[in-house]
């Protein structure tokens, strides 16, 4: 076992495709191939499952996976340390529901932890593809929400991922609406009082199930709905049309400004946001910082 081949391997899973990690390490792409199965078989597991669809980590790979970026980070710490060497550039991909504080966190990490190079991925994204990111290694850590509604579902789909959720925080629902919007002065709001609003969520593609949908109390009809793809274009509407969301209640001026209030909703729920990683793997250097990171930005 080589430095070269745990490198080799860490970026075929960055990438997802033997071809296009072998353009990135600018080697033939049968010498790629060749030098990961050698690593295979001096180590006795099979770290790919290789089919007519491409290339995927088998269960055994995403522990071996963990295993060979703290070997390559701690690596890279000593040549950084004793042969004054540049740092590699470092990698890192989170996959999140449209949450200003996940936003928040990942500027934390990259001001803190980013080096002169990096390479890092910050996807908002749909909660189907979430966990299939973090399934596939495509992003390390996942953030999502369960509640009573939701939980049976999205726990099935992660044990059979084998991926693990570790809460964050518990927040009660809240609506966010723009300051000018009639309601913004009530210290709280009911659910019939917002039947006249324009009610705005995330639209999940093809998997536009009620479980998979961002906002609590998704079955309920609503008599004027909008959906969309990002979280800019949601607020502009909540402050163009007077619409509305369901969401935690956590904000952030910084990012979204001053026009855009949350107000508790007059409804017995709860929000259990979290995130999602391999449940066999140990997280990387930026992971776990990433994870601190994002407890700060909710003020654990």
């Amino acid at each position: 076992m080589t430095l070269q081949q745990l490198k080799y391997v860490i970026e075929v899973a960055n990438r997802g495709s033997i071809n296009e990690a072998a353009k990135r390490l600018f080697i033939s792409q049968p010498s790629l191939s060749g030098a990961i199965k050698d690593l295979e078989v001096a180590m006795g597991v099979t770290i790919f499952e290789r089919t007519n669809k491409g290339i995927s980590l088998t269960k055994e790979g995403v522990e071996f996976l963990s295993y060979a970026r703290q070997v390559v980070e701690q690596a890279e710490l000593m040549e950084g340390r004793y042969l004054n060497a540049k740092p590699s550039p470092q990698h890192f991909s989170v996959s999140t529901q449209h949450y200003a504080f996940a936003v928040n966190a990942f500027v934390s990490l990259v001001q803190e932890h980013g080096h002169e190079e990096y390479e890092m991925s910050l996807r908002e994204t749909k909660t189907y593809e979430i966990i299939e990111d973090v399934k596939a290694m495509r992003s390390e850590i996942g953030i999502l929400y369960l509640n009573e509604f939701n939980g049976k579902v999205i726990n099935k789909l992660l044990k059979s991922a084998h991926l693990q959720f570790t809460s964050l925080f518990t927040a009660e629902p809240h609506v966010f609406i723009s300051i000018k919007n009639p309601l913004a002065k009530k210290n709280v709001v009911t659910i019939e009082e917002l039947q006249d609003y324009p009610y705005l969520s995330f639209d999940q593609g093809e998997y536009n199930s009620f479980h998979f949908s961002e906002e609590i109390l998704s079955t309920l009809s609503r008599k004027k709905s909008i959906l969309v793809n990002d979280r800019a274009t949601l607020f502009n509407l909540l402050i163009g049309l007077n619409g509305y969301t369901i969401s935690t209640g956590v904000l952030s001026s910084d990012l979204n400004g001053n026009e855009i209030i949350p107000v508790p909703l007059a409804i017995e729920e709860t929000i259990n946001v979290g995130w999602i990683a391999q449940r066999n793997a140990s997280l990387s250097m930026l992971g776990a910082a990433y994870v601190e990171a994002l407890k700060r930005a909710v003020g654990q």
